[in-house]
């Protein structure tokens, strides 16, 4: 299966600039970069893929074993990296692809120039002194929840993670984004994503990494941000003025703002 069919891949932008490679987060898919990629063609060569599973992906490339870590994401990353042939990459990652990238760069840090990692979070769940912003039994009653449930849950959960509720449109697109991925395969995902420990694997990381951080973010709130930035060596943080999770819908000129004084 080519990876062009196997992600809808997409490659836009100028066919010598600078690589930059936007992965989206659980329950969304490309489409969220629409406000943000663009952005960046003129001057860059704009990459733009589905996680297999979600938006246009060919569902029969999903794999129970690859993708029962985060690892099995990253090795994808990697695969269209190298068919593709790209290196001094930047990689802009959104929520769980934050961390998906960090994991890559880890593996391949010659493909990498910098990362961006928008709302990342190396753990969810509260672990002792570190604060995820979640309790064990929070993430299990929501996974609980997903699993009876998925298309109530998602039109529960959407409006909350993407915040700002005076502009409803915003949750009512991530509802349809999340009612319009696999439901077998989003149920998968969600345990991968809200159960995952990504903590000692940042000290690992050598890619100078941007974090942006967005105030009021339920899903990764600031103190997630600051406990990364603190253990990524040579991090820069930034924090948003946009609130919610996902600053690529709520925000996208703060977020290319954000991005493009960084690079």
């Amino acid at each position: 299966m080519n990876l062009t069919q196997k992600h809808a891949l997409t490659v836009t932008g100028r066919p010598d600039g600078q690589p930059v490679m936007f992965a989206h987060g659980f329950g969304c898919d490309q489409n969220m970069w629409r406000f943000v990629a663009p952005e960046f063609a003129g001057t860059h060569r704009v990459v733009l893929f589905d996680h297999v599973g979600a938006g246009r992906s060919d569902l029969r490339a999903y794999d129970d074993q690859r993708y029962s870590s985060l690892e099995g994401y990253a090795s994808d990353v990697l695969e269209i990296l190298h068919d593709l042939d790209l290196r001094d990459v930047v990689f802009v990652g959104h929520s769980v692809s934050a961390m998906i990238g960090v994991l890559a760069a880890i593996r391949e840090p010659d493909r990498f120039a910098k990362l961006v990692l928008v709302g990342p979070s190396p753990r969810y769940i509260d672990d002792g002194d570190y604060v995820g912003g979640f309790g064990k039994a929070d993430i299990e009653a929501m996974l609980e929840s997903l699993d009876s449930n998925y298309l109530g849950w998602s039109s529960a959960m959407a409006p909350v993670i993407v915040g700002n509720a005076d502009r409803p449109e915003l949750g009512q697109e991530l509802t349809q984004s999340f009612c319009a991925t696999d439901p077998a395969i989003a149920k998968k995902f969600a345990r991968v994503t809200f159960l995952s420990d990504n903590r000692a694997d940042l000290a690992k990381l050598r890619t100078p990494a941007l974090i942006l951080q967005c105030a009021d973010d339920v899903i990764a709130p600031s103190v997630v941000g600051d406990y990364v930035h603190e253990h990524l060596e040579g991090s820069t943080l930034v924090a948003m003025n946009a609130t919610g999770h996902c600053p690529n819908l709520s925000a996208p000129a703060e977020t290319v703002a954000a991005i493009k004084a960084y690079l």
